[in-house]
């Protein structure tokens, strides 16, 4: 038998488990789907928005797959930190082990100013209103939804996401999973104009069409695009030869700039509608503060260098907001124990192996954005599970020759873990049904550490 652990059971993680599952070199396979958080689903569950019910709904493919005989769910079971178990301990129990952690931080505007109160990463929103429980009631809820506008820095999907979200209104997201704390601030929320900020011009923009024309749809709300700011990209005129989902982009700006307003209709006379304005060639040089927190960011005003990048032109433009939010990508994390490459944010590795010095590490993989960075959709993970699996098994009749422990969760309890099983999943489902009933509401998670181990623990339930 070849005992495999994965550690993440985010899409990378179960899309591994997958391609374990459905090979036929290595008849008996037995996978325990590692996880830090007692829920499964990784971004599925904690990334994707939650008025995205239809990319949400991808948890029950995975579902599928993690409720194969083969497959153990392992949750609640740290690897590589102070409280979790080393790579070099985990190695003891499994003949592989594949890390899919993927990257789990945001990138640094490296700007000053940028600590400010008021100033967070989109990554740290998106986990408030999804619940995760490491971020639990976060300032949000307090005091940075408190002003009229708000800036999200960056031009690709997230930076969208955040920005619908906060131009929602809160009645619309009450048939989602929001948690209570998040909805409740959100419908306190004075947000009103939300300025979506690029550095260069549309056609270099990361978000897809779909995307894009959302924010268009948003009831009593409208989008403002500056023809202005459009006609500097060269591309803009002349949209021949660029990717189709660049060229439906710029239609869809090119409309909203014609119109002067996005499919949400004006507003009213008393200004309560929110606006989205799309604004392009503004780079963030400074967040200014106002007693103590952000009131404003300071751009420079950039101009495209004729070689596929920006200069600035020496002129800056301010825009006031209390509330500023990063979406300028995301950043590997170190596994402490696993070797880390600091510039791009990845483990090294050839084909999924791990390096160590340089060479293979035997039974050490990775797959995932912590292999191949931040890159690509949802899907992309499939074809990149399958690569590493594959040379996974071609060092199979290796590896079983290495003796390992008959059932890995007792040594995990052994050692002071107190692992979640599938059961104690169900379990946190069914409490936060019984949640969402008490509300009136479909299924509402549970936001903190402490309420999510109690549901999982009361199995009777």
């Amino acid at each position: 038998m070849l005992s495999v652990a994965v550690v993440g059971s985010g899409p990378s993680g179960v899309y591994t488990a997958q391609a374990l599952l459905q090979q036929s070199l290595v008849p008996d396979v037995r996978v325990h789907v590692l996880d830090r958080l007692p829920t499964p689903y990784g971004l599925v569950r904690y990334g994707v928005a939650p008025d995205h019910e239809k990319i949400k709904s991808l948890q029950n493919s995975l579902r599928a797959v993690l409720e194969d005989e083969r497959v153990t769910f392992v949750g609640n079971v740290g690897v590589g930190g102070p409280d979790g178990v080393s790579p070099a301990r985990l190695a003891e129990l499994y003949h592989a082990v594949v890390y899919c952690v993927g990257a789990s931080t945001d990138r640094a505007l490296a700007v000053p100013g940028e600590s400010l109160p008021g100033s967070y990463s989109a990554t740290r929103f998106v986990s408030w209103y999804s619940a995760h429980p490491d971020i639990g009631a976060d300032p949000f809820a307090r005091d940075a939804l408190d002003g009229r506008s708000a800036v999200v820095i960056g031009v690709g999907n997230v930076a969208v996401d955040v920005a619908r979200i906060l131009a929602r209104g809160a009645d619309e997201l009450r048939t989602t999973d929001v948690p209570r704390a998040a909805l409740s601030a959100l419908a306190a929320s004075r947000v009103r104009e939300v300025h979506i900020v690029g550095r260069r011009g549309p056609s270099q923009a990361r978000f897809t069409t779909k995307e894009l024309r959302e924010l268009g749809a948003l009831p009593g709300a409208r989008v403002v695009v500056d023809p202005a700011e459009l006609a500097l990209d060269p591309a803009y005129a002349a949209p021949d030869g660029l990717p189709a989902v660049v060229r439906r982009n710029l239609e869809v700006l090119r409309g909203w700039s014609a119109a002067g307003a996005g499919s949400g209709g004006p507003a009213d006379a008393a200004g309560a509608a929110r606006r989205i304005r799309l604004r392009f060639f503004l780079r963030p040089v400074e967040l200014l503060e106002r007693g103590g927190r952000v009131a404003g960011v300071r751009f420079a005003r950039t101009t495209p260098d004729g070689a596929g990048g920006v200069r600035d032109t020496g002129r800056y433009e301010d825009i006031e907001a209390r509330l500023v939010l990063r979406a300028v990508g995301y950043r590997g994390v170190e596994l402490p124990g696993l070797p880390f490459d600091p510039v791009r944010g990845t483990v090294p590795h050839t084909a999924g192996r791990v390096l160590r010095d340089g060479v293979p590490s035997p039974g050490e993989y990775v797959a995932g954005w912590i292999k191949r960075g931040p890159t690509g959709v949802i899907g992309s993970n499939r074809s990149c599970a399958k690569e590493t699996v594959a040379s996974l098994l071609e060092d199979a009749a290796g590896l079983t020759l290495r003796p390992v422990a008959t059932d890995p969760l007792a040594v995990l309890r052994e050692w002071g873990l107190r692992p979640v099983e599938w059961a104690g999943w169900l379990s946190i489902e069914r409490a936060e049904a019984e949640l969402g009933r008490s509300l009136g509401r479909g299924p509402v998670k549970i936001p903190d550490w402490p309420g999510l181990l109690a549901a999982a623990r009361d199995e009777n339930r």
